[in-house]
């Protein structure tokens, strides 16, 4: 299918001579002159490439990191208690459900710069990481609860033993979410005033120099960046919850 699509796509922007919705042969041609036709001592990464790819990955790989522990550690503060899981839950829904660029201007707060687009990812991703933690939480098979009593284990061993284990999947439905709208929200911190580099800096300079083709050559490179990650996020949650799946069906 994106074979077909692709195929399609360069048809008719060839057809069509548009220099604003360029070929995708022409915009893949791009991306290597912008990003990958480098010395071999650089990965073949060009200096562009590392003075914009590499600090927008390692802003996402801050933020998202800062995000999931808090959303973890938070989410199953709130999912161990049902007292405050019914207390706090109309509030979390609400939070969740603000678009976090319309929090902007509260995030100023911070100034322009990096501490900001770091809050603001965290933010950001903090609400499914925590929402999905805190269900997962709360879906433990009582009968395990309750062998747990039996067996006397303590609340640190009950947590790692047997809540985990079994909050796994959704935390891991919540962090896969959380990852792509990582990616989404570290463009958008990029295209405010204050930003010096990165991908969404590199998109918005094109735009402001007309030149459409250097701006799809970044937004394609965040397609494929986005796949990408998401694929490896795959590889880990398939071997963790591959041996979760295992150890579950030993101890049924």
């Amino acid at each position: 299918m994106l074979v077909v699509l692709i195929v399609v796509w360069e048809t008719v922007t060839r057809v069509a001579g548009s220099p604003f919705f360029p070929a995708p042969s022409t915009i893949v041609a791009r991306m290597h002159t912008m990003w990958f036709s480098g010395p071999p001592t650089t990965l073949f990464l060009t200096d562009t490439a590392i003075e914009n790819i590499l600090p927008s990955l390692g802003r996402m790989a801050a933020g998202f990191t800062g995000g999931a522990l808090a959303g973890v550690v938070l989410g199953l503060a709130v999912g161990l208690s049902a007292r405050v899981y019914d207390y706090l839950d109309g509030v979390l829904q609400f939070l969740r459900a603000i678009p976090p660029p319309a929090l902007v201007s509260v995030f100023l707060v911070f100034g322009f710069g990096l501490r900001m687009q770091l809050a603001f990812i965290m933010f950001s991703i903090l609400w499914p990481v925590l929402l999905n933690t805190a269900d997962g939480a709360r879906s433990v098979e009582p009968l395990h609860l309750q062998t747990c009593q039996v067996f006397r284990l303590t609340r640190a061993e009950r947590l790692r033993l047997v809540i985990l284990p079994s909050a796994l999947p959704k935390m891991f439905a919540g962090l896969r979410l959380a990852l792509s709208l990582s990616l989404i929200v570290m463009v958008f911190s990029e295209l405010l005033p204050g930003t010096t580099n990165g991908i969404g800096f590199q998109i918005t300079f094109a735009k402001d120099q007309t030149d459409p083709l250097s701006m799809w050559a970044g937004i394609v490179l965040l397609g494929v960046l986005g796949y990408l990650l998401n694929e490896l996020f795959l590889v880990v949650e398939r071997r963790v919850l591959g041996w979760h799946h295992a150890a579950q069906q030993l101890t049924e």
